[in-house]
């Protein structure tokens, strides 16, 4: 049966109406009207994913009727240019069709301020705008600033919102908050510079710096199934658990975007953000509270128990690159890397990397975590599979074959779901075993349509719910990990120690060293 979303009154009350909250969000109010300024607003994110996700929110009655958007950007466009141009935007990229009622009201909604983002007068007369609009439509002077901008371009926006008094809350009884893209620095001292810079102009308090994969429906749901099931918590640690494998698969190649990959590479622009908040999820304790501090609080205590002592010769034995070269993927032919536009010939830049972890805690010491991300393989694909360990002793002997360990595995994309694999017997007169999967997928067992990452991650900064978003300390817990790796690899190739790219054809699972890294320990990657 369908439920009925809520609106928001002039003063502040909810009402129901029509129209159901059928993505299924978890939180059940709606927001206070605000204006969202979106900085880089001409930019690809904010026309693929930041416009559609709020409209989604507005057209299911998440959004109050006030809610303003002000995009801001360089080029010279008027507010009706603005409105045309996200308008083709949001119906390619919405997940469900534009309706031209819907959209039309939610349009009133939407203007654009022109300006240099290094420029003092350009956000005084964005104030000067925010002011007249609140007025106008109601907004109570409650303002989210959204940086869809290059990376380069945060402090600097940052330092000016300062500048401007555009990051004090209180003037009336509105709030001021700010949402940081990834990547949050590119090693370790520059997030923790960043860091720096953001708490020099806004509270911890105010900072939402947003991850999108912890928007992700099977993501969130992962702390519903550790959590909220009494079946799996006694069973989830080093007495049953062999080991964890995660694994972050993409078919695509660098898209157009040779020079971000260049400076980002497989470990910073998945590993450092995407994986490291997978394994927190899997290996972290049960929080005392569903709420942001105590969520954050067990995910950085995950973070700080990796053994992180990256010697040259366990970097060697324990971390795998690679560099994809031509190859097949779909049926067709794709190029290398090095191919790609904008990318050097002589790239040593990584597009996969794997490598084998060990949390050191009461839980999991000496469980094996491997973790294996690329571009260009076989097929798109997210999951995390926790293997348990045999029983202590093989009663059915002689069989034609073992049965394989039980296994859970979690699948985040594509194909939602959940598999659970255990042993049964064959039907017959004799006694033989085979594993079977017991298979939980989203699209079978719910009708609603799942919300996108963005919807819940922009709502959720509206409300003030930082349960999903990545604290300082986090960030820089994560970057501890992954730096000395990048550091040692960077002095490795200076020193003329360069790798032998590309050594893994595109379509493939990547190079044969991360098979020998899992097979060496008598495991091996799971086929997805």
């Amino acid at each position: 049966m369908a439920r009925r979303a809520a609106t928001v009154t002039r003063t502040g009350t909810a009402r129901p109406q029509a129209n159901p909250l059928r993505a299924g969000l978890r939180l059940e109010k709606v927001p206070e009207p605000a204006c969202i300024v979106v900085f880089g607003a001409t930019g690809d994110l904010t026309h693929r994913k930041i416009l559609p996700a709020l409209y989604n929110l507005r057209r299911v009655g998440l959004l109050p009727p006030e809610t303003t958007i002000v995009g801001f950007a360089r080029r010279p466009y008027t507010d009706e240019q603005f409105r045309v141009d996200l308008k083709e935007a949001v119906s390619q990229h919405s997940r469900v069709p534009l309706q031209d009622a819907i959209w039309d009201d939610f349009a009133a909604g939407i203007f654009y301020q022109q300006g240099e983002f290094h420029e003092p007068e350009a956000y005084r007369r964005l104030s000067q705008r925010l002011d007249e609009l609140s007025a106008s439509r109601g907004t109570r002077d409650n303002r989210l600033f959204y940086l869809a901008t290059p990376p380069s371009l945060g402090p600097t926006i940052i330092e000016q919102l300062g500048h401007a008094s555009l990051d004090a809350e209180g003037r009336t009884h509105g709030w001021s908050r700010i949402v940081i893209e990834k990547p949050f620095g590119q090693d370790l001292d520059s997030a923790r510079q960043l860091n720096r810079d953001v708490q020099r102009v806004f509270r911890e308090s105010q900072v939402y710096r947003i991850d999108h994969y912890l928007g992700k429906e099977t993501v969130r749901n992962l702390l519903v199934f550790r959590f909220g099931n009494g079946i799996f918590e006694p069973i989830w640690n080093r007495r049953y658990v062999d080991h964890v494998q995660i694994t972050v698969a993409e078919s695509l190649g660098v898209e157009g975007r040779g020079p971000f990959y260049e400076e980002a590479g497989a470990t910073r622009d998945i590993l450092q953000n995407h994986m490291m908040q997978l394994l927190s999820l899997v290996a972290m304790e049960p929080p005392i509270a569903f709420d942001a501090d105590d969520l954050r609080n067990e995910k950085l205590r995950v973070l700080r128990a990796i053994d992180a002592d990256w010697t040259e010769e366990r970097i060697t034995r324990d971390v795998v690159r690679g560099q994809y070269g031509p190859g097949w993927v779909g049926g067709k032919p794709v190029p290398g890397y090095r191919e790609e536009p904008k990318v050097a010939k002589d790239s040593t830049r990584e597009t996969f990397v794997a490598l084998k972890l060990h949390v050191q805690n009461w839980r999991w010491a000496d469980v094996p975590f491997y973790l294996r991300t690329g571009k260009r393989l076989a097929k798109p694909a997210t999951e995390i599979s926790v293997q348990f360990k045999q029983p202590p002793l093989a009663l059915f002997k002689g069989l034609r074959a073992d049965p394989e360990p039980n296994l859970l595995a979690l699948r985040i994309q594509p194909d939602e779901g959940i598999l659970l694999r255990f042993v049964a017997k064959v039907p017959g007169l004799g006694l033989d075993v085979r594993s079977v999967n017991m298979d939980f997928t989203y699209g079978s067992s719910f009708v609603s349509d799942a919300p996108e990452a963005y919807e819940t991650l922009l709502l959720d900064a509206m409300l003030g719910d930082a349960s999903l978003f990545t604290r300082a300390d986090e960030v820089e817990a994560a970057w501890a990990v992954v730096t000395p790796i990048d550091r040692a690899w960077e002095a490795w190739d200076q020193g003329g120690q360069r790798p032998a790219f590309p050594n893994y054809a595109a379509g493939s699972w990547g190079p044969e060293e991360a098979d020998r890294l899992i097979e060496r320990d008598g495991r091996r990657w799971r086929r997805l």
